[in-house]
C-alpha cells in the first residue's frame, strides 16, 4: 500500500514540476509574444483603465476623460475640439492616436518611466503611474483669431515666435470634433466613415501635412539666394531683366501681374511681386545655389518634428533652366507646408537664423512636477544677417506701399509678402492665396511673431483671389493678438506670446467605481455630443489603441 502511495506522490511531484516548468516557459519565453498577440486585450484594458493626462493651452486643459463604465473604461473628451484638433489630434480606443496625443502618448498614458516615483518602480510593480500632462506653446487668443479668420474655408495658419521657434498658433480648416472618435461601438465607426469620406478632408492637418505651391512667397528665398551669392549687390539697382521674359530654352513668355517690372530693382520686384525679375535672378543664381538656399530654409528635410512629423517641403535638385525659373517664383514642382513658409518669415525676422520649431513647452507629472522641458535649439542659418536686414526693409515696404497693405498694423513694424499660387492641370485650378509676415512692436527689440497663411477658397471668383486680399487680413489679426499679448506681458511682468501661466489650473482627475457607471465628467461636454462637419482618411502616424 505504501508503495502505491509513493508512486502516486512521485507522479504528483512530477506533474507539479511540469506545471512549474510550463509556467516559467510562458512567463519567460512566450510572455512578449503573448503580450503582442492581437487577441490579448489585457494591454488595451490596462491602457484605458485610468484617465489620460491633460493637454494644456495657456494654463488650462483642453482635454479631459469620461468614465464610460465599459471594459475599456476611460474615454477621451475635448474642450473646443475643432479649435484645437490640429494640435491635440485624437486618442481613440478604436483608431489609435495622432499628433500630440500620439507623440506624447507615453506621458499622457502614464507609461513613461520618468513619471514613476522611483527608478524601475513600474517594472517591479507591473503598473502605470497616473498620466502626466503636456503643456503646449499655443496661445489661445492667437489660435482663436486664426480659426475665426479662416471661417471654415480650406486652409491653414501657423504662427511662430521667431527668436525661440515656439509655435504660437496652429490651425487647419475645416476642422472636426475629435471626441466623436473616442470609445468603441457603431457610433464611433459611423463618425470615422463620415469624416474619412468627406471631400473637405477635415482630418487632414493642412498646417503640417499638406504641401502647396508657395507662389510668390517663395520669392523671399530667391531674394536671399541672390543677395548671399552676390548676384545682387544693390537692391535698388536695375536688374537688366526684360519684360516680357521668355523662359530659357523655350518660347514660353512669363507674365507679370504688376506693372513697371522691366529692368526693375530687387526692392521693386518684392514690393510689387514681379515674376520676371525673380525668375531671372533664380536662373542667375543657378541650380546649385538655389538648391542650397532652399535647403538652408528647411526645404527637402524629411526629419522635421514638432514633435509630430511634418511633411517634406520640396525644391527639385535636377531641373532645366526654364524649370528653375518657374521654381524660383514658387511654381513648377516647388511645394511647401504652411509651417515651412512661417519658418521662411521667421528667418527674415530673426536676422537669418531659424530656431527649431516646437509645439510642446514641457511635460509634467500629474502633480505638476516638470518631467522634461523643450530647450531652444537652432535649426538652420538660412542667410547672412546683412541679407536678412535688407529683406526686412523690403518686406516692410511691401506692407507700407506694396501688395501687402492689408496686413498693416498701426503702431507696429510689419513686413510681409503676398503670393497667389497657380496649380492644377495647365494651372486651371482655383489659385491658393498666400501671405507670410512678421510683426514687431514699437519700442521692442525684436519681432514678436512670424506667420504664414494659406487659403484654398474654391467658391471665390478666380480674379478675386490674392494673397493680399484673402490671406493678409487673417495674418494681421493673428499678429495683432501676438502684439497685444506681448504688450500685456511687458506691463504685468508675466510671460507674453512666449507662453501662458506658469502652472496649469485643471480640475481634479475624474474618479469612479471600478467597472461602475460614470460618476462625473472631466469636461462639460461628453465625448460624443458634437457632430463633425466632415473628415479625412486614416492618419499615417496612428497606432492601434
Amino acid at each position: 500500500m505504501i508503495r502505491y502511495i509513493r508512486r502516486a506522490a512521485a507522479l504528483c511531484l512530477l506533474l507539479l514540476v511540469a506545471l512549474l516548468v510550463n509556467a516559467a516557459r510562458v512567463m519567460l519565453v512566450e510572455a512578449e509574444e503573448l503580450d503582442d498577440n492581437p487577441a490579448n486585450r489585457r494591454g488595451a484594458i490596462a491602457r484605458w483603465a485610468e484617465p489620460r493626462g491633460e493637454i494644456v493651452v495657456d494654463g488650462k486643459p483642453v482635454t479631459g476623460s469620461r468614465d464610460s463604465g465599459q471594459q475599456l473604461r476611460w474615454e477621451r473628451t475635448y474642450r473646443r475640439g475643432p479649435l484645437y484638433a490640429p494640435v491635440t489630434g485624437y486618442a481613440s480606443q478604436t483608431y489609435g492616436t495622432t499628433l500630440v496625443e500620439h507623440a506624447e502618448d507615453a506621458i499622457l498614458s502614464g507609461a513613461d518611466p520618468m513619471l514613476a516615483p522611483l527608478p524601475l518602480w513600474n517594472d517591479l510593480t507591473r503598473g502605470r503611474s497616473p498620466g502626466g500632462d503636456v503643456v503646449t506653446t499655443i496661445r489661445a487668443p492667437m489660435q482663436e483669431a486664426a480659426y475665426r479668420g479662416l471661417d471654415g474655408k480650406r486652409g491653414a495658419v501657423v504662427a511662430l515666435e521667431p527668436s525661440s521657434g515656439r509655435i504660437l498658433a496652429l490651425v487647419s480648416s475645416p476642422s472636426y470634433e475629435p471626441g466623436v472618435l473616442s470609445g468603441t461601438g457603431p457610433g464611433v465607426k459611423d463618425a470615422w466613415t463620415r469624416l474619412t469620406t468627406s471631400p473637405n478632408q477635415p482630418m487632414l492637418n493642412r498646417a503640417l501635412r499638406q504641401t502647396y505651391p508657395p507662389g510668390s512667397t517663395f520669392k523671399i528665398v530667391t531674394a536671399a539666394a541672390a543677395l548671399d551669392a552676390g548676384v545682387v549687390r544693390d537692391v535698388d539697382a536695375p536688374t537688366d531683366t526684360p519684360d516680357p521674359f521668355v523662359l530659357p530654352g523655350t518660347r514660353q513668355v512669363l507674365p507679370n501681374a504688376a506693372r513697371g517690372c522691366e529692368d526693375a530693382s530687387l526692392a521693386y520686384a518684392l514690393q510689387w511681386s514681379c515674376n520676371t525679375v525673380m525668375a531671372g535672378l533664380g536662373v542667375d543664381v543657378g541650380l546649385d545655389g538655389m538648391v542650397g538656399a532652399a535647403e538652408r530654409f528647411g526645404f527637402d528635410d524629411p526629419t522635421l518634428r514638432v514633435p509630430s512629423w511634418v511633411a517634406r517641403s520640396n525644391f527639385d535638385r535636377d531641373m532645366s533652366p526654364d524649370q528653375l525659373a518657374l521654381s524660383s517664383i514658387g511654381q513648377f514642382n516647388t511645394t511647401a507646408t504652411p509651417l515651412q513658409m512661417a519658418m521662411v518669415a521667421a528667418a527674415v525676422a530673426n536676422t537669418g537664423e531659424i530656431a527649431q520649431p516646437y509645439l510642446v513647452d514641457r511635460t509634467t507629472t500629474d502633480g505638476g512636477t516638470t518631467v522634461d522641458r523643450t530647450p531652444r535649439r537652432g535649426y538652420r542659418q538660412a542667410m547672412n544677417p546683412s541679407t536678412a536686414l535688407q529683406l526686412q526693409r523690403m518686406m516692410v515696404k511691401a506692407v507700407e506701399e506694396g501688395t501687402g497693405t492689408n496686413a498693416a498694423i498701426p503702431g507696429a513694424r510689419v513686413g510681409g509678402k503676398t503670393g497667389t499660387a497657380q496649380h492644377g492641370l495647365g494651372n486651371t485650378g482655383t489659385p491658393y492665396a498666400w501671405f507670410i509676415a512678421w510683426a514687431q512692436a514699437e519700442g521692442s527689440g525684436r519681432p514678436a511673431v512670424a506667420v504664414a497663411v494659406v487659403v484654398e477658397d474654391a467658391e471665390a471668383a478666380r480674379a478675386d483671389i490674392s494673397g493680399g486680399g484673402s490671406a493678409a487680413p487673417i495674418a494681421r489679426e493673428v499678429m495683432r493678438e501676438a502684439l497685444r499679448l506681448e504688450a500685456e506681458s511687458r506691463a504685468s511682468g508675466a510671460p507674453g506670446p512666449r507662453g501662458g501661466p506658469a502652472a496649469a489650473t485643471k480640475p481634479p482627475r475624474p474618479v469612479g467605481p471600478p467597472g461602475g457607471r460614470p460618476t462625473r465628467e472631466a469636461t462639460p461636454e461628453a465625448a460624443r455630443t458634437h457632430q463633425p462637419a466632415d473628415l479625412r482618411g486614416p492618419p499615417d502616424d496612428g497606432v492601434r489603441g
